[in-house]
């Protein structure tokens, strides 16, 4: 179960340089405005240190990780959501992402050309946010336009809900309201109108990207981060330049000079795991000879959806799940330590999964 993060911002803050990074991948990131043309696409594994010594204790043939894939689109300006730039299809390839990571330039440097003249966090903030807005504008005027007649003649239940909810959404955003995220809906009202991709119904968070000198506090990420606090949206931050200098360590040197610098782990590692995190999700491993694998599942998923996961068949025929923790397993030093000690318990199709569980399913077809 892949889930997509869309990467947005104005032109020149880093965007593409923090996709290249995540993915390895050579993309065009020059120092001039709208260099990413077509949209680039690549699967990011999860890091998540626990599978591979799960792997490791289990002498394990292959190893599978959970993957996030993202999406690096151009750099959108004002006027984006009618063309402005290079236009409204960009907003397009973000319809279908799950998360979007808004990166916002927290750094001044005369070099690196802006898009507006100036480095203001806030503005840029509000340029992106405003064409969001209008882009759903436009699809809510557009679906009323379509359906409002006929969900009236049918007199659905459904459909009139849904009329009056869409024309009640637009009426909100219209009056500056700044995300359909931040209105006071219901489950089931956001249910209704899922199949529209709203683009600021998407959970997000801002990516900071700082210089060296400015990954603790300066002028442009206060800016940002009180911003992020008033709008109760998570906020991350991250230097792009050095993770690209990152890139080219081996292993151990860049394990040193992370710890040099009082970090755990890299910023791009921690960017991957908190999207992760901001769409929900959470892992559960099945462990092997053969092979040693992350599932990815929505946080809450019971046992017998989690199978499905793995496998159609697994639902349908589920009897019971023999589930132990992570902890106990490397207590225990695997799945048969952790029988002798009682640890691992009989489970049915009710049980909530959670994050680091192992799971094996016994199922009948």
């Amino acid at each position: 179960m892949s889930v997509q993060c869309g990467i947005i911002g104005l032109p020149n803050v880093g965007k593409s340089t923090i996709f290249s990074c995540l993915t390895r991948l050579s993309v065009d990131a020059e120092n001039y405005p709208f260099c990413t043309i077509e949209p680039n696409v690549s699967s990011v594994a999860v890091p998540d240190e626990r599978l591979y010594l799960l792997a490791e204790m289990a002498c394990s043939e292959n190893t599978v990780p959970s993957f996030c894939d993202f999406v690096d689109i151009a750099g959108l300006v004002s006027g984006a959501s009618k063309g402005e730039g290079l236009g409204n299809r960009f907003l397009s390839h973000i319809r279908e992402a799950d998360a979007l990571i808004h990166v916002v330039r927290c750094f001044s440097d005369e070099n690196i050309v802006h898009v507006n003249g100036t480095v203001d966090p806030v503005s840029d903030v509000r340029v992106i946010q405003l064409e969001l807005v209008l882009a759903d504008i436009s699809v809510l005027e557009k679906y009323l336009a379509k359906n409002s007649k006929s969900a009236k003649l049918s007199n659905s239940k459904e459909s009139l809900a849904r009329i009056n909810l869409v024309e009640f959404i637009l009426d909100q955003l219209n009056g500056n309201t700044p995300s359909v995220r931040s209105l006071n809906l219901t489950d089931d009202q956001r249910d209704l109108v899922s199949s529209l991709n709203l683009l600021t119904d998407k959970p997000m968070f801002y990516c900071a990207n700082v210089d060296e000198a400015s990954l603790t506090l300066n002028r442009h990420l206060s800016e940002i981060s009180s911003l992020a606090k008033d709008e109760g949206v998570d906020l991350f931050v991250l230097n792009a330049a050095a993770e690209k200098e990152l890139m080219d360590f081996s292993d151990n040197e860049r394990r040193e000079f992370l710890a040099d610098m009082g970090f755990e782990d890299s910023g791009l590692n921690r960017l991957v795991r908190s999207a992760y995190t901001l769409l929900g999700r959470c892992s559960f491993f099945t462990v092997g000879p053969k092979e040693s694998r992350s599932w990815t599942i929505p946080i809450g998923t019971k046992a017998q959806s989690a199978a499905g996961v793995i496998h159609s068949d697994m639902e349908k025929g589920f009897i019971r799940a023999e589930v132990v923790s992570y902890s106990d397993y490397i207590a225990y030093k695997g799945m048969q330590g952790a029988k002798e000690a009682g640890k691992v318990r009989l489970e049915g199709k009710e049980y909530i999964v959670k994050d680091g569980d192992i799971i094996h399913f016994r199922f009948n077809v």
